[in-house]
């Protein structure tokens, strides 16, 4: 089996190149956005017809949530427009597609975990940009893999989990959020989890898949900081105390059950 991998520098990316010897039997053709942009169309459709992939994990995105609020056309362009002619690039080559969502399709306001099943509602910019590239991917292809998936972190990139650790190393006391609950996912969890979808030959279709615990950003912060045997004070704050630009959902557990 031969992938192609948009993304390759990203997190997600580095973490499945980091097991990538695991999968012997595939051949991964990892590209990072100098190699391959995924804005570019004629690119894309040239990197498929030179390496003849037979699945395509689409792990390119633009994911500042905070700046797609001013960002809108660049967010949209990279998470559903291109995803617009990826899907038909892919649909005509026969490469299966697997692409990377995300709980902010969500608006936060259930009380139980979302499943495939529950209708999204964004509420910010980057959630919109996103649920509209599911929605190009659903309309133009039949075979293909949507992994919606939360809160991902790693050693690799930026993320949470390195910025409190960049934290402690600068304060000896710091403030996160309680207010908002999901399920952080390892980086590392989740390229092992996509490659299985492929390699199993899963139904088609849309998936979630996250971490089993439930966390607030708080439990996760003093998570992070008890692990690494790091003694800094974690202030629980609100939501309110700690304005950002976009707006979040306060609940967004996903239910990784089919």
């Amino acid at each position: 089996m031969r992938i192609l991998v948009t993304g390759a520098n990203g997190q997600v990316g580095q973490a499945l190149q980091s097991v990538s010897r695991q999968f012997a039997e595939i051949d991964f053709i990892f590209c990072d956005s100098a190699l391959l942009n995924i804005t570019d169309s004629e690119k894309f459709k040239e990197v498929v017809k030179l390496y003849r992939p037979d699945v395509c994990f689409n792990l390119a995105a633009y994911t500042a949530v905070d700046s797609a609020e001013d960002e809108v056309e660049k967010a949209f362009l990279v998470n559903s427009e291109s995803l617009k002619y990826i899907a038909e690039i892919c649909h005509q080559n026969k490469v299966v597609l697997l692409h990377l969502s995300t709980d902010f399709v969500f608006d936060g306001d259930k009380e139980k975990p979302y499943t495939v099943n529950d209708s999204p509602n964004p509420i910010n910019v980057y959630g919109a940009s996103k649920l509209k590239g599911e929605q190009y991917i659903q309309k133009i292809m039949r075979e293909y893999y949507i992994v919606r998936t939360s809160w991902v972190y790693s050693d690799f990139g930026h993320n949470f989990k390195n910025t409190m650790l960049r934290l402690a190393r600068e304060k000896k006391e710091i403030n996160v959020v309680n207010d908002q609950i999901g399920c952080p996912t390892d980086a590392l969890d989740l390229a092992c989890y996509i490659v299985g979808l492929v390699e199993e030959k899963r139904p088609f279709g849309l998936y979630h898949f996250c971490g089993e615990k439930i966390y607030s950003w708080y439990d996760f912060a003093v998570e992070i900081f008890k692990k690494n045997n790091i003694n800094i004070t974690v202030n629980p704050i609100s939501t309110s105390e700690y304005p950002a630009k976009a707006k979040r959902p306060k609940y967004s557990v996903l239910s990784s059950k089919v």
